[in-house]
């Protein structure tokens, strides 16, 4: 079942003399629990694709289908509610508030929603991540592998339908690489969430399921290479 749609996607910067072309025509679906790696050169357009699949920069043409419902369809303020319900973000850099303490940082995507959190979600993902004991630490007070899951749990805590990952592990040593990825691993499957992952580690796409390989701004490879 197909949940992610990518319909003929193109996203162009600039006009005239200026202007490149950053994804061409690029159409794509993925399924229900999938875990995908995208990886490709510098400026092929995987981050700019990722930043399309989540509501981050509208393309230039063509559509994106989450769940059949067009991503782009609503206003800015239906966008808004959809990066932060429907998708999780993980970024190299963690982007967590510096005077927001662990649960402050999860919990932040609901209470802007203006929801009550949901204690029992947030302690399975405070136990999944290994952040027990520190849930009220600041950023400041955790290293870079810490500040990371945080940022994942930030990006789990809706319970979103898919979860995209821009260089998750770049600033991280080898060991905190491995295990970020065997923790995104282990919630993908625990949770059924589509997963992708742009990156340049070979190892680390190996992880997935599924590649595709991007090259100026077009798919030139995508295959499944277990099941």
């Amino acid at each position: 079942m197909s949940i992610l749609k990518a319909c003929h996607i193109s996203k162009v910067y600039g006009k005239g003399e200026n202007e490149v072309k950053a994804l061409d025509d690029i159409s794509f679906s993925a399924e229900k629990g999938e875990f995908i790696a995208i990886t490709g050169p510098s400026g092929s357009g995987k981050s700019t694709l990722l930043h399309i699949l989540g509501g981050v920069d509208r393309p230039t043409s063509g559509n994106i289908y989450l769940n059949e419902s067009d991503v782009y369809a609503g206003n800015e303020e239906k966008l808004a509610i959809f990066r932060r319900r429907e998708v999780g973000l993980i970024y190299q850099f963690y982007n967590l508030i510096p005077v927001f303490d662990v649960v402050e940082n999860m919990t932040l995507p609901v209470l802007m929603d203006r929801r009550n959190v949901n204690n029992e979600r947030l302690e399975e993902l405070l136990t999944l991540l290994e952040l027990k004991g520190r849930e009220h630490h600041l950023p400041n007070q955790l290293s870079g592998g810490q500040q990371q899951r945080v940022s994942i749990g930030r990006a789990l805590m809706n319970a979103p339908a898919v979860v995209l990952a821009d260089e998750p592990t770049g600033n991280l040593d080898s060991k905190n690489s491995g295990k970020i990825m065997e923790l995104l691993r282990v919630s993908n499957e625990k949770y059924h969430q589509t997963l992708i992952v742009i990156t340049h580690d070979e190892k680390v796409a190996l992880q997935a399921k599924r590649i595709m390989r991007i090259e100026d701004g077009k798919i030139v490879r995508d295959e499944v290479i277990r099941s």
